[in-house]
């Protein structure tokens, strides 16, 4: 093993250990004495769905762990393609809780967007949706960081939202209730973008948890629980018609 991707891999180890560990104590100490979910209620919007669709954040430090344990034991191959791009996003991920729970909240949006840029910029080296993998770095990478991004693509728009209630936005408003719906209209492009480029199960099964989340507890708002309901019908006709092109393809 190089040394230089032996200190990689030790790293990376160091690094997910250091999320798993502050998100830990963000909510048993809790740190500020606040809790995560007790800081969204904070700011209350109309984009941050109901508190269940959170628990994907389990799904996703076991899937983290997966690949950390894959990581240390795979060749060389995935750390040429990641680099040290993994580490930093366990920097970012644990130095965001900090940030959101003493409610420095403009600095924790500049850092969950630091975090999406390192997780874009992994799922692109790893062409994910793009090549095929053997099925153990398909589950333990691609599924890992295809859920992960998934999250934290619609993560930063809800963490916009509440910075706009700090700054006195007020939440419930007409113009509020139509920035809600564009927004989830831009998750829903961004979706159908990666349904036809990539055909990204995982990434978009969080996309519909997400915007799932928002209609559960939107229901009595006007507009937004229709929109977001139009977008997961959409998003699943769109995903169905892909499948069924490609079989049909792959038949011919």
């Amino acid at each position: 093993m190089p040394q230089d991707y032996r200190i990689l891999k030790t790293a990376n180890i160091i690094g997910f250990l250091f999320t798993i560990v502050i998100n830990g104590l963000a909510n048993t100490l809790p740190l500020n004495g606040v809790t995560t979910g007790e800081l969204s209620d904070m700011y209350p919007n109309l984009f941050t769905p109901a508190g269940y669709v959170f628990s994907i954040w389990g799904i996703i430090y076991v899937l983290l762990a997966a690949f950390t344990y894959y990581q240390y034991t795979a060749d060389d191959e995935i750390h040429t393609k990641i680099g040290w791009l993994f580490f930093v996003s366990c920097i970012f991920n644990g130095v965001w809780i900090f940030f959101w729970h003493y409610m420095y909240v403009a600095l924790s949006v500049i850092t969950i967007f630091g975090l999406l840029a390192c997780l874009i910029l992994i799922y692109r080296r790893l062409n994910i949706g793009l090549v095929e993998a053997e099925h153990k770095e398909k589950i333990m990478v691609h599924t890992t960081f295809s859920v992960y991004l998934g999250w934290i693509t619609v993560a930063p728009i809800a963490n916009v939202a509440a910075l706009l209630v700090d700054q006195g936005w007020t939440p419930f408003s007409t113009t509020s209730i139509y920035i809600t719906a564009l927004m989830i209209l831009v998750a829903l492009g961004l979706t159908l973008a990666n349904i036809y480029i990539r055909g990204d199960i995982a990434y978009t099964a969080v996309l519909v948890w997400a915007i799932g989340g928002i209609i559960v507890k939107q229901t009595s708002t006007p507009i937004v629980p229709y929109v977001a309901g139009f977008s997961i019908i959409t998003i699943v006709a769109t995903l169905l018609l892909k499948k069924r092109g490609d079989y049909k393809l792959f038949s011919n």
